[in-house]
C-alpha cells in the first residue's frame, strides 16, 4: 500500500494546466474525479449527509422535497349563496425550477345549518378548479341549528410549469341555497399544506 502524507502542512494535489482534473482510483477504475472547477464526482457516499450545505434545487433527486409552506385559517365563514366563495384558506408557493411538481393538501372542516341543502367544495389553482367535491352527510353536532359534514380531504398533485408565484385556495357554495352553509365550522382548524418536489 501506498500512502501519500504531510504531517507538517497542507498537502496539495495539482492537476496543473487548464482543465486538467484530479482522478481517484481503485485497482485500475475511477472511482472519484475532482475537477478544475472544484466539483466532486465519486461513485458512491458513506456516512451521513446532514451537515452537506450549498445544494441547490437543481442538484436535489428527482422527488425530493424542496420547500414545505403552510398556511391555516379558524376563523368560520358562513354563506347562504349558490356562488362560490373563498374560505379564508389560501396559500402561495414560488416554485424554484419550471419542472417542479407542487403536492397540495387541505383539509377543512365545513357544516350546514339545513338537511335539504348540500356544501360544495373546490380547490382552486389561482383562479382554475382543480378538484371538486360534494358534502351532503350530516352528522349531528352539540348545536341543535348545526350539522357537520365530513371533513374535504381536498389533495392535488400540480405541474405548474413556473417559477412565478402561484396560489392554492378552497372555495365552497351552498348548493341549494337553502339555510345556510359554513366552513372552518365552529371556527375549526383548518389547514393546506403546498410541498415542491423536484421534477
Amino acid at each position: 500500500m501506498s500512502t501519500i502524507r504531510s504531517n507538517a502542512e497542507d498537502l496539495t494535489l495539482d492537476a496543473n494546466g487548464s482543465g486538467n482534473d484530479i482522478i481517484l482510483q481503485s485497482n485500475g477504475s475511477n472511482v472519484g474525479t475532482l475537477t478544475a472547477e472544484g466539483v466532486l464526482t465519486a461513485t458512491s457516499f458513506a456516512g451521513s449527509g446532514a451537515s452537506l450545505t450549498g445544494l441547490t434545487a437543481s442538484q436535489m433527486p428527482a422527488g425530493s422535497v424542496i420547500q414545505v409552506v403552510t398556511s391555516y385559517t379558524s376563523t368560520e365563514v358562513a354563506s347562504t349563496s349558490a356562488s362560490y366563495a373563498d374560505t379564508g384558506l389560501s396559500c402561495a408557493i414560488t416554485p424554484s425550477a419550471t419542472s417542479s411538481k407542487v403536492l397540495v393538501l387541505a383539509h377543512q372542516s365545513f357544516g350546514k345549518t339545513a338537511y335539504n341543502t348540500q356544501v360544495d367544495a373546490d380547490l382552486l389553482k389561482d383562479s382554475s378548479t382543480v378538484v371538486s367535491q360534494w358534502l351532503n352527510d350530516d352528522v349531528r353536532t352539540g348545536d341543535a341549528t348545526a350539522l357537520a359534514c365530513p371533513p374535504a380531504a381536498l389533495v392535488y398533485l400540480d405541474s405548474p410549469s413556473t417559477t412565478s408565484a402561484t396560489t392554492y385556495k378552497t372555495q365552497f357554495r351552498n348548493a341549494a341555497a337553502t339555510g345556510q352553509v359554513l366552513a372552518n365550522t365552529n371556527n375549526g382548524a383548518s389547514k393546506i399544506v403546498l410541498m415542491e418536489i423536484a421534477g
